[in-house]
């Protein structure tokens, strides 16, 4: 803009042009195009052209390797960025892999970010794994039916697998495909129907869901027990929230617990967290344990807290005093 204004200006003042005419001669000056005077330059105006010509090109030139580098830089910071996530890829383990990421697959992943976990998203859309690139989930682009898919995504060194696909086909592949390359993976899958619950569970997969199911059960409680349902919702399981309802496993107690009852234990007056249930290694449940009851080693307690007092709970199941 300075350059035009300045030629504008000169060829008013050195030519005599008017306005229009002044107009012309820059733009076809600055530009290089070459076309044809509006009369003949005097000396004066042909130098001055010449210093419009050089000025044009040299501002020309200068844009043009600011462009250039600003392009080289954002290349730059995109390769570097790749070979980043690259590097964190090789690290990943003992992460969660979702596939599909519609509604029930985004709802999923942002439950597992409230609880701080690691996360692999595997979905077939580009537009979906281009949007999310910036997001500290991990976002891949492919079919998650595959072996070599769910193998880029560390299958190996995941703890879990969530597929969360609309098609129950899709859905049962995953699950069939993931089982092989990885016998005690903790495989969850959504479901439409209950024939494909069933075949599910043939495949392999640990737990299905059913939206449909649980929509419908939640909204019937809703209107038949409306304070419990917001009850619940005040001690969810959510990370957010400041009473939870967490899952302690237990594997090796020491030796001054196993096999002690509750009451002689005082574990809620020491801790503040209250254990509301348990699962026995051999798979049987207990809810509202009495104080009668003994803890032993491959227990799963069910208990209600704070973040803190669940933290303390846990201190003193691993403390050997």
């Amino acid at each position: 803009m300075v350059i035009v204004a300045v030629g504008i200006i000169g060829y008013i003042v050195i030519e005599e042009y008017n306005l229009v005419d002044a107009i012309y001669m820059t733009i076809i000056t600055a530009s290089t195009v070459g076309y044809r005077e509006v009369k003949p330059l005097s000396d004066t105006g042909k130098i001055f052209t010449v210093i419009l010509i050089i000025s044009s090109l040299g501002v020309l030139t200068y844009f043009l390797s600011q462009f250039t580098q600003s392009l080289l830089q954002t290349q730059m910071s995109f390769i570097i960025r790749g070979y980043g996530r690259k590097s964190k890829q090789k690290k990943m383990e003992n992460h969660i892999i979702v596939c599909g990421y519609g509604r029930n697959g985004k709802q999923v992943v942002k439950e597992l970010q409230s609880f701080g976990e690691s996360v692999v998203v595997i979905d077939k859309s580009h537009d979906i794994v281009i949007n999310n690139m910036g997001q500290p989930v991990r976002f891949m682009e492919g079919d998650a039916t595959t072996d070599d898919m769910l193998l880029k995504a560390d299958i190996k060194t995941a703890k879990s697998l969530i597929t969360s696909l609309p098609n129950d086909a899709d859905n049962l592949y995953v699950v069939l495909t993931a089982r092989s390359l990885k016998h005690d993976l903790n495989i969850i899958s959504r479901a439409s129907d209950e024939s494909s619950e069933k075949k599910l569970r043939i495949a392999g997969v640990d737990s299905v869901v059913m939206p449909e199911r649980v929509g419908g059960a939640h909204m019937a409680t809703m209107v038949t027990q409306p304070e419990v349902v917001e009850f619940l919702e005040h001690l969810n399981i959510h990370g957010e929230s400041s009473v939870m309802l967490e899952e302690i496993h237990i594997e090796t107690l020491p030796e001054w617990l196993r096999g002690k009852p509750f009451k002689e234990l005082q574990l809620r007056q020491r801790t503040g967290a209250n254990i509301i249930g348990l699962k026995k290694a051999t798979g049987d449940f207990i809810i509202n344990p009495t104080p009668e009851t003994k803890l032993m080693d491959n227990y799963k307690l069910f208990v209600l807290g704070t973040t803190l007092q669940i933290k303390n709970l846990q201190e003193v199941l691993l403390s050997n005093i």
